[in-house]
C-alpha cells in the first residue's frame, strides 16, 4: 500500500474542470490532474432525479494533502455540494510513483 490518492470530482462545465485542474497542480495539491468531459450523470437531488452533462476530475495526489486539497476544491467549486471521494494507489509503476512524490513533496508538505 502506498500513501499516494486518486481524488474524484465531477464538474459541470468544461471551463471549471480546466480552472480547477490547475489551481490544484500550480498549488502542488495534485502531481496530475486528467479531465474527461462529455460524461453523463444520473442522481437524485432534492427529492428529484437529475441527468447533466458534466467532467470527470482525476486528480493523483497524496493521503496527507487530502485535507487541504479537499478544502479547496469545495471552495472554488460550484456545486453545493460537490463530489470529493479519495480512494488508495494500493501500487504501480515505481519510476510513477516517485515522480508523483517529487511533484507533491515540492510544495513543502
Amino acid at each position: 500500500m502506498t500513501d499516494k490518492i486518486v481524488v474524484f470530482s465531477a464538474c459541470a462545465a468544461p471551463e471549471e474542470a480546466h480552472k480547477l485542474a490547475r489551481k490544484l497542480v500550480e498549488t502542488r495539491l495534485a502531481a496530475c490532474v486528467n479531465v474527461l468531459p462529455g460524461m453523463r450523470s444520473f442522481y437524485r437531488w432534492n427529492g428529484a432525479i437529475e441527468e447533466t452533462d458534466e467532467c470527470m476530475l482525476i486528480i493523483k495526489s497524496s493521503r496527507d494533502l487530502f485535507d487541504r486539497l479537499r478544502h479547496e476544491l469545495e471552495k472554488a467549486h460550484t456545486y453545493e455540494v460537490p463530489e470529493v471521494v479519495a480512494v488508495p494507489i494500493v501500487d504501480g509503476a515505481p519510476n510513477y510513483l516517485a515522480w508523483l512524490e517529487k511533484e507533491v513533496r515540492a510544495s513543502g508538505v
